[in-house]
């Protein structure tokens, strides 16, 4: 498994190690021991979770406040999705910046989602399944929601010419960054981190606002 930091530092990029004969492939998903190893974090997931999405469905931007904040492991199985987290803590100098990586059945990389951060999916091809753990339950009464579009974050979305973008009604009317209850302590969100045994790969270089 490799991992490499984005320009949001707490949300990491995860290649996981793929073993290929003729035929076909092996891999190991998730791993409590290697995560820990390689990232340094001590986390536990408590649910998983399958959504399957067509071409153009736009699902996010999510996220659920304390103390039911959650992380997330995301990835993809089936299709490709561009998969987005933004930065939800007020204190935190990357407040309302974004960060933005293709996940697919292809290339089979996952992405880290701290609490604290929104995440949302744009799928791009004919349909998604997309997959992800989370380090705590699913709470109606927590969940939160930041507004696609807002100018304010500017997301690069990759739309394709004459796509149309698939919202549900609850996302089309979510708040603006300056209006969305957001984090209020960059610190209370991070999961306790150890200094990881492997050492990570340099920075790699992908879209923020």
């Amino acid at each position: 498994m490799k991992v490499t930091p984005t320009e949001l530092p707490e949300v990491l990029l995860l290649e996981p190690t793929v073993h290929g004969d003729s035929r076909g492939f092996f891999m190991e998903s998730y791993n409590e021991r290697v995560f820990r190893q390689i990232t340094g974090l001590e986390v536990h997931f408590v649910q998983d979770n399958h959504s399957r999405s067509a071409r153009g469905v736009l699902r996010g931007l999510h996220y659920q406040l304390p103390p039911h904040a959650q992380g997330k492991l995301v990835r993809v199985v089936s299709g490709n999705v561009f998969d987005v987290a933004v930065d939800m803590r007020r204190s935190s100098p990357h407040f309302g910046k974004w960060v933005g990586h293709e996940l697919s059945a292809e290339n089979r990389r996952q992405l880290w989602i701290p609490p604290g951060f929104a995440h949302g999916f744009l799928v791009q091809s004919e349909s998604a399944d997309f997959l992800y753990k989370t380090t705590d339950h699913q709470a109606s009464h927590a969940e939160r929601s930041v507004r696609w579009n807002d100018q304010r974050i500017g997301i690069a979305w990759p739309l394709i010419p004459g796509m149309e973008v698939i919202v549900s009604g609850k996302d089309a009317c979510a708040p603006t960054l300056q209006q969305a209850e957001a984090f209020q302590d960059s610190t209370e969100m991070l999961l306790h981190r150890q200094t990881p045994t492997t050492s990570l790969p340099a920075l790699s270089a992908i879209e923020t606002n």
